[in-house]
């Protein structure tokens, strides 16, 4: 396959003059792909997209997992045109957004209320501004070693980005290794009676601890601190809902946003009553919080397309069908590797709800440089990959098979890079951390 990126190169040649960054996430920014990659996407259908140069690729990590179902899934987009005719946004609430309240929280009756939002940062900001109300602390702990939790000061300020982030607002936050129960019991212990919440995501790709998460539940209520789940990447991807139904845990709250709605705006806070209420108006005499306030945040298509991707998960097995396409992908794949014998060198997560990529050097260290290459030689043959395999409903067993055949040619010049060294078969500059000290 040739491919040719001319109205990618003029784009990346304008862009960063216009947009800090060069994208509105940090995650798309070009330098988390290799030069030989395209730089802006024209459309998408199914489980392909197309770029500007109209190359067509499989895609991998669909909307950074938002889309569940598939690009342009007709059903949510049938939904979505209905409420369009109507408007959009209006000066009191649409009809629609109790009919959402009341569809997602009956798929977490550990939860009495819900406050929706446009994004992800939102609402787990509000959830900690909430466990801080509730408990009258201030502290916040979560994992050192999970990716992301919100662009807001009480995440970003403990990261290596920590630039803009005063270093008063950076000592409220705590951290501890990701599902350890003694690291977690040590923070408690380092700091009694002063941590608010835990926020966490439920699982990482490489598994966790039998019973850890009712465990760490129970801890943090024994400590007095409330217990907020993370369902930002495991929602609808790891059971339907989430990880909250696949272990039977009950956190005092959860924060939802990619998949719920197939790539639309749309994200919500869940929690118990008695403290999503303190958010509210209806307790004359009590002091007021400000939780959640936007403007956009009952766009009334964004809300329909939720409302679609639950009645698509409902009446169709859009879980099973994503978990034995993962699970047929991880077979395939390590196939290759053992035939290979690059067991040392690439690895794949036994995660079927998203297969996640390591890619090492020669002396078996993971490394950025043969991570790019990998990259390259995927995108190179049609497949717009970066790490990990999403898969969504619109997916085929077909379309994992070309995912496969890529990876096994990819492998062959992996192979020599591994003797040679990368730089003499990746063009431009390996991709970088998202988070790092300096550009």
């Amino acid at each position: 396959m040739s491919l040719q990126f001319k109205n990618s190169n003029f784009y990346r040649s304008r862009i960063h003059q216009l947009i800090p960054g060069g994208a509105h996430t940090y995650t798309k920014g070009d330098d988390q792909f290799p030069d030989l990659a395209p730089a802006a996407i024209d459309h998408g259908k199914g489980a392909y997209v197309w770029d500007i140069d109209d190359n067509k690729f499989l895609d991998c990590s669909m909307g950074l997992t938002s889309v569940s179902l598939g690009h342009a899934y007709e059903p949510v987009l049938e939904r979505v045109r209905e409420e369009l005719d109507k408007g959009v946004n209006f000066q009191r609430p649409s009809y629609i957004e109790m009919e959402m309240a009341e569809k997602f929280l009956s798929l977490v009756p550990c939860h009495q209320m819900i406050k929706f939002s446009k994004n992800g940062s939102t609402v787990t900001t509000a959830a900690v501004k909430l466990a801080r109300a509730f408990t009258g602390r201030k502290l916040v702990a979560f994992p050192s070693d999970h990716p992301f939790y919100s662009y807001d000061d009480w995440f970003i300020g403990k990261s290596a980005c920590d630039f803009g982030v005063p270093g008063e607002m950076s000592a409220l936050s705590v951290s501890y290794a990701s599902d350890n129960l003694e690291s977690l019991t040590a923070l408690f212990d380092k700091y009694p009676g002063q941590i608010a919440c835990v926020i966490s995501e439920p699982e990482k790709n490489f598994g966790i601890p039998e019973n850890y998460l009712k465990d760490a539940i129970a801890l943090a209520h024994k400590n007095g601190a409330l217990y907020i789940v993370d369902e930002m990447i495991t929602g609808f991807k790891t059971d339907f809902p989430g990880s909250i139904k696949k272990y039977g845990i009950e956190p005092d709250m959860a924060t939802w946003g990619k998949g719920i709605a197939n790539g639309f705006s749309f994200c919500a806070l869940t929690g118990k009553k008695e403290i999503m209420e303190i958010g509210g108006i209806k307790q004359k005499g009590e002091k007021k919080l400000f939780l959640i306030s936007t403007t956009h945040g009952g766009e009334t298509h964004a809300i329909a397309a939720g409302l679609a991707t639950i009645k698509e998960f409902q009446e169709k097995d859009v879980i099973g069908h994503n978990h034995r396409l993962g699970d047929y992908l991880i077979r395939q794949i390590k196939s290759v590797i053992a035939e290979y014998n690059l067991g040392e060198y690439i690895q794949i997560a036994d995660c079927n709800w998203m297969p996640v990529f390591i890619f090492r050097n020669s002396t078996g260290q993971p490394c950025l440089g043969m991570r790019s290459l990998f990259l390259q030689e995927m995108i190179a043959r049609g497949v717009l990959f970066q790490g990990i395999f999403v898969p969504c409903f619109s997916h085929t067993i077909e379309d994992v098979d070309y995912f496969v055949a890529s990876f096994r040619d990819a492998v062959k010049i992996y192979t020599e890079a591994l003797t040679a060294g990368y730089e003499r078969f990746l063009t431009g500059s390996p991709v970088a951390p998202v988070f790092r000290k300096y550009i």
